[in-house]
Parts: structure tokens; C-alpha cells; sequence
């Protein structure tokens, strides 16, 4: 009986952790009804119900999340010593699932990207925008991408990007009609557009250095977004002053399209890292993969 359920094991494990019949179908790449189907039999089977449907959501009952609990460890140990079975491969191959802010993404992994892909074709790199704290193990990702001092704890860490600094920024149209900010405090006289953390749901307050101390400033606008580049956008469009990385505002501060202001107020960041759990069997893949995103000493 055991065999027999071990195929309808995994599609509930999908369900359960996708919380939707859809999303679960698409990833097992068969039909939601042949993916209804299958639950129902197991459910039957075993005489319980393991799911409870609504027409919003899927949640697992009381009986499926002890389930879920239970053999979801097992079901992912099997998946970690398949793909270790690369090693064994003249090639690396595989797909790697990473979690990472939208900024680090442009900036920082797609150009170190671009020699790693052509050279390792069995090599798929699955890159999940997330610019909240989500945790990489519950969602199943081979890694994740944070500032040095947002790292969680039990991690392996390998730094991939230098420090970097903010910068405050506003379209020539806006400071038109706007005195420049002198100083930090003087933010609370102009309209700011704010960003809002995903995961926390908190409003970011601009971060400044001032005679070594740190200060922290809430700023007002309008405009509030969870996306860093349609933060740019927006003060572009002179819609405000935005406080974004240096890197990506750079090429609008050097066409003269946007002006820097409080730039001796902006500390360094410390850079980003790659991080991930302890495995015994790191695969060649994402052992290659490492090697390329890597800030060479």
C-alpha cells in the first residue's frame, strides 16, 4: 500500500506547501483535475481528509498537517541525493532556485550571470524576486540573497558584491519648485517616496550617518511602493525624492536627468551575500555556481 501511495504522497506534499491546486498543477505539469483526482483517491485511501477547499484557498486540516510535517523532510532528503547524483555527471547540471531583492538581481547576480550561463547549458538558475526575509528552507530554495547584516543564523554565507551606499535623489523638474535638503532633517519639508517591506509591512526609514552617529528619518509622500526600480522611476518622473542604491541611480545622476543631494550624509552598506544551508552533498552545479558569484579576494 505504501508504493502505491507514494506518487499521490507528493502530489499532497505539492498541494499542501503551494496552498493551491493550480499553482501545484502547473508545477507537477498535469491537469488540476487529474491533480483533484489524485487527492480525492488518497483521501479515500486513507480514510481522512487531509485538505480543506475553499474557493480562495487550500489549507491543510489538522490530519494533513501532521502529514505534511511528517514526510516532508523525507520527500526533500530524496530530492537532495537525486541531484547529488550529478556529481556523477561529466557536467554540472540541474536547476538552482534563489531568493533575492530586485536590486540585487539587475545588479548584482544577471551580470555575473552572463559568463556562468553560456558555459554551463545543463545548468538552470531559477531567480524568485523577494525584496522581503523569507525563509529559504520552508520554501524550498537551494539559497538566498541579503546584506551582510540581515544573514540568518545556521547559514553558510559567501559574499558576493562589494559595500554600497544609497543616495537621495530628485528630477531637476522637482527641485524646480523645491529647495535642496542640507541636511537629513530637512527631509521632513519635502515629499518622499516611501518604500514598504513585503514581508514586514513596515515603511522603510531613510538611514543617515551624521558625526558618527546613526539617524533614522521617516519621511512623507504620496507615493509608496515594494519594488526599489519603481521608486526610481517615480523620482525620475519628478514625483518626489527617493532614496535608492547608488548603483542604479548613477546613470541618471551622470545624464543630468537627476540631481544627488546629502550625498556626505550616506553611509556604506555592507555588500551582499549568497547564503544557504549546510549540506553535505553540495551539488556541482550550485558548487559552480558559487565559484562565479563569489567576490574575488
Amino acid at each position: 500500500m505504501v508504493r502505491n501511495n507514494i506518487n499521490d504522497l507528493a502530489a499532497f506534499l505539492t498541494v499542501a506547501r503551494e496552498r493551491s491546486f493550480t499553482k501545484a498543477a502547473a508545477k507537477m505539469s498535469i491537469s488540476q483535475s487529474a491533480l483533484s483526482h489524485t487527492i480525492r483517491n488518497l483521501e479515500k485511501r486513507l480514510g481522512i481528509r487531509l485538505l480543506t477547499r475553499t474557493t480562495r484557498s487550500v489549507t491543510p486540516t489538522e490530519a494533513g498537517e501532521r502529514l505534511l510535517e511528517g514526510i516532508g523532510a523525507h520527500f526533500d532528503g530524496i530530492e537532495a541525493q537525486l541531484e547529488a547524483l550529478n556529481a556523477f555527471k561529466d557536467k554540472p547540471s540541474g536547476t538552482i532556485r534563489i531568493n533575492a531583492p530586485d536590486f540585487a538581481i539587475s545588479c548584482v547576480l544577471l551580470p555575473k550571470l552572463r559568463e556562468f550561463i553560456p558555459r554551463y547549458p545543463d545548468v538552470t538558475v531559477e531567480l524568485v524576486q523577494d525584496n522581503g526575509l523569507s525563509d529559504i528552507v520552508n520554501d524550498r530554495f537551494d539559497a538566498g540573497v541579503r546584506m551582510g547584516y540581515q544573514l540568518a543564523n545556521g547559514m553558510i554565507s559567501a559574499r558576493i558584491s562589494p559595500d554600497f551606499r544609497f543616495a537621495v535623489i530628485g528630477a531637476k523638474s522637482y527641485f524646480a519648485s523645491h529647495e535642496e535638503p542640507q541636511k537629513p532633517q530637512d527631509l521632513i519639508h519635502h515629499s518622499c517616496i516611501n518604500y514598504r517591506f513585503l514581508t514586514r509591512g513596515g515603511i522603510y526609514a531613510w538611514e543617515f550617518e551624521e558625526d558618527g552617529r546613526e539617524i533614522k528619518i521617516g519621511v512623507d509622500g504620496q507615493l509608496i511602493f515594494n519594488d526599489i526600480f519603481h521608486v526610481l522611476d517615480a523620482a525620475v518622473a519628478g514625483l518626489g525624492l527617493a532614496y535608492v542604491p547608488e548603483d542604479i541611480a548613477q546613470p541618471w545622476i551622470e545624464k543630468g536627468d537627476v540631481i544627488r543631494v546629502l550625498e556626505e550624509f550616506s553611509p556604506f552598506w555592507d555588500g551582499f551575500y549568497l547564503y544557504y544551508p549546510h549540506r553535505h552533498q553540495a551539488s556541482p552545479a550550485f558548487s559552480e555556481l558559487l565559484k562565479a558569484l563569489r567576490v574575488q579576494d
